[in-house]
Parts: structure tokens; sequence; C-alpha cells
């Protein structure tokens, strides 16, 4: 055996003491966790049971809220996003760029710049709106807040369902085709079956983004769960207000997150070996 044989052989040599990296990483971790357990040594030492008696139900209330927002919007996104997505596959220049321009602006401005343009912006057109008998939609704050919640949901569903689409190897369509299917049936019986398998964790972040972006609708008057919270401190000056509220938004995720791992392994068992 040659000496630079041996040499390439021979293993790396073990690391001495602790790497930079590694001591950083550590000190993250310890502070992160001190201010946790600063947060709940604060509640547990300022627990206020008439604070929590007075507004734990208005609490409640804004969470129904919150969840009726987010859960209306994303519906109706996903049904909106269907046209889209098809757009942005179209062959068919005009749609295709329509398409991207849909996406492109909702996907490339802030969600509180638009939730501003459907709120303020038309519910200027006052006299336009009755006119055509729109007004009873757009004066009402949570009605806006739908509306430009589905508008920005439904362009990143859009991508999300078009990336899912196009994953699925075009080969499953030759095959489809060679036994007499037309692309309508394959798409609903043979390809979105795989589409959505690949598109489930993107809609769950979707679905977690849209949970927690939807306390912007407390700038515009609605009374979700970040709205209760704003009326609660306005009222008692008391910072476990947003304590509280903050610990409920994370409970939600954390909830939509194992869901969505739930799902996910459930309909990937026959993937398992």
């Amino acid at each position: 055996m040659s000496v630079t044989a041996a040499i390439v052989e021979r293993p790396p040599p073990r690391t001495r003491g602790w790497p930079r990296t590694r001591i950083i990483g550590y000190a993250l971790v310890c502070l992160w966790g001190a201010f946790g357990l600063g947060i709940v040594a604060y509640l547990v030492l300022a627990w206020n049971p008439e604070f929590f008696a007075k507004y734990a139900p208005a609490y409640l209330e804004g969470l129904g809220v919150t969840l009726s927002l987010v859960g209306i919007s994303m519906v109706l996104g996903a049904i909106l996003s269907i046209p889209v997505a098809y757009g942005r596959m179209s062959k068919n220049r005009i749609l295709s760029s329509l398409a991207y321009a849909y996406v492109y602006f909702f996907r490339g401005t802030p969600l509180l710049v638009q939730t501003f343009l459907v709120y303020y912006g038309v519910g200027s057109f006052r006299p336009q709106l009755e006119a055509v008998g729109l007004w009873w939609f757009f004066r009402e704050a949570f009605y806006c807040g739908v509306f430009a919640f589905a508008l920005n949901t439904a362009a990143y569903q859009a991508e999300i369902l078009r990336g899912a689409i196009e994953s699925v190897a075009k080969g499953q369509w030759e095959g489809a085709a060679s036994l007499g299917l037309h692309k309508l049936q394959t798409l609903r019986k043979i390809i979105l079956p795989q589409a959505l398998i690949v598109a489930l964790r993107p809609y769950g972040n979707e679905l977690i983004l849209m949970i927690k972006a939807s306390a912007i609708v407390a700038i515009i008057t609605v009374y979700d769960l970040m709205g209760q919270a704003k009326l609660a401190f306005a009222n008692s000056f008391d910072i476990q207000a947003y304590i509280w509220v903050a610990i409920v938004y994370l409970v939600i995720v954390e909830i939509l997150r194992h869901a969505v791992e739930w799902i996910e392994r459930r309909i990937t068992i026959h993937l398992k070996r």
C-alpha cells in the first residue's frame, strides 16, 4: 500500500472542543428557552382572573370570526384558483398572460395593501356600487376582508395547483390516452389524486399563513381574534391581552400542522414499504 493511499484512508481527526456554530446554536436555543420561560412566569405571577373572566368570551367570539373569515376565504380561493391555474397552463397567450398578471399582482403586493384597496378603494365608489346593488357587500368590513383574502389566496393556490399538476409525469397522460380516456377523466381519476399528494403540504402552509395573516382585518374594524385583543388592551392596558392572543394563534397553528401531517401519513401509506 502506498503512502498516498494510507493518507487517504486515514479517518479525519476528531474535532476537539465545541465549534463556533454549535456554541451559537446552543446559545440561541437557550435564549429562546429563557424567553419562553419568562413569558410563562409572567403569566403565572401576573395572573388576573378578572381579566380572563371578562374577556375570554370575547376572545372566543373573535376566534369564531377568524375561523369563519379564513375558512370562507380558503374555499372561495380554491374555487377561483382552478380557472387561474388553467390559464397559467394554457397555451393561449391571452389567457396565460391574464392569469400571470393576476398571480404576479396578488403575490407581489402586501395583503395589507390589497385589503385597504378593497375596503377603502372600492368603498369610495358608493354611488356606482349602489347603482348595481353591491353596496350592501362592500360596506361591511368582514365581507371586504373575505373578498381581499379570497383574491390573495387564489393566486397562491393557483400556483400550488399548477405546480402539483405539472409535477405528475407526462407519461401518465399518454398512458391514459392510450386507454381511451379523455382529458377530463384523466385529470379527475389519474392526475389529481397524485397531484393532491404533492400539494397537501403547500396547501397546509397556505392555510397556516392565512390564519396568521387574518390579524390584518383588525385594522379595518373587524372584531376577529386580534380585534378583540386590541379592544381588551385598550380597555385594560394589560399586555396579557396580546400574550394570550399569541398563545391562541400558536395553538391553532400547531393543531393545523399536526392535522396536515396526519392526513399526509394517511394518504401516502401506500407509498411506504
